[in-house]
């Protein structure tokens, strides 16, 4: 069963502008289950060897800014000299915003004999959501872990990703099905960076995620300190409104790299809601030179992992 069948067999409307995507394997009256999960995981392999580095942007905890920092991580890369080469899936299956922050919402993916067509961004970027699917702002999707095991699955094989240098993936917060679904599905993952704030609270969380990791045996590329103290635009008094150095203070514990603090910055939030990378529009500012030098690091570190 394809992605366009699962979504009609549950009962979520199709956006227009898709064509239907016929599947080599239908699982029905033709070839059986196991055969067609068998070629499944083929099309993922092959797909996936196609791509350099594999990245994964995890949480534990909601609210931190992830998708923030995964849309405006890409856009750096692509930046970077990585023009083209540079794919985001958006694994949020229930509450995608990929598409929104890099300006790509209402856009659909285009599917033919090869298989689906990712959206192309701003940089060519390669872009895979659920939002791409949905008709309108008002459908839930509303699947129990099984499924949006099942569609994300079918984004990695059945995706004409292409040749890249980097896939990002943004996971919705916790450590559950689509979390564990990535993680034992991605081939040779290149590392997971985890996102948090300064807060005692989140710090408790996102804890979890790193133990997460270790046991499924990915490498921690490190933690991104997100929204790690505000300086007034006016004035330029520094406040910590959610203190700082939370997320310094768990890779010390749990020995993990420290990344880098990403300052709290109002246009971060006003170039998302307009879907413009607030790496491109405000590449000058504090916030954005802590992206480049994330990205910087991240790129030192994967040269020495297997690919």
């Amino acid at each position: 069963m394809n992605i366009y069948s699962l979504c009609r067999k549950e009962g979520i409307g199709l956006a227009g502008g898709s064509k239907e995507f016929k599947p080599t394997a239908t699982g029905r009256g033709g070839r059986d289950p196991e055969a067609e999960r068998d070629e499944q995981e083929l099309r993922l392999k092959a797909s996936m060897s196609r791509i350099k580095h594999k990245i994964v942007v995890l949480s534990g905890k909601g609210g931190v800014g992830k998708s923030t920092v995964t849309a405006n991580l890409a856009m750096a890369l692509a930046i970077r000299g990585h023009f083209g080469r540079v794919g985001v899936l958006d694994a949020d299956i229930t509450g995608p915003s990929i598409p929104k922050m890099l300006g790509v919402r209402g856009r659909r993916l285009d599917a033919g004999s090869p298989g689906l067509f990712p959206v192309v961004a701003p940089f060519n970027m390669r872009i895979v959501s659920m939002d791409f699917l949905l008709p309108s702002d008002e459908t839930p999707v509303i699947w129990r872990g099984p499924l949006k095991s099942m569609a994300i699955r079918q984004f990695l094989a059945e995706v004409v990703w292409g040749d890249l240098d980097f896939l990002i993936v943004d996971l919705p917060p916790g450590t559950g099905d689509e979390a564990l679904t990535i993680m034992q599905s991605i081939p040779n993952i290149g590392g997971v960076v985890i996102v948090t704030i300064p807060s005692e609270v989140s710090q408790i969380v996102v804890k979890k995620a790193v133990t997460f990791t270790r046991k499924l045996n990915a490498p921690v590329l490190g933690i991104v300190e997100n929204m790690s103290g505000f300086v007034c635009p006016k004035c330029g008094t520094e406040v910590n409104i959610f203190r700082v150095g939370g997320g310094q203070k768990i890779a010390e514990e749990l020995r993990v790299r420290f990344l880098g603090r990403i300052p709290l910055d109002p246009t971060i939030c006003e170039d998302s809601d307009e879907g413009t990378p607030f790496v491109v529009r405000h590449s000058e500012s504090p916030a954005a030179t802590a992206f480049a030098e994330i990205v910087k690091k991240i790129e030192g570190l994967l040269e020495t992992v297997p690919t």
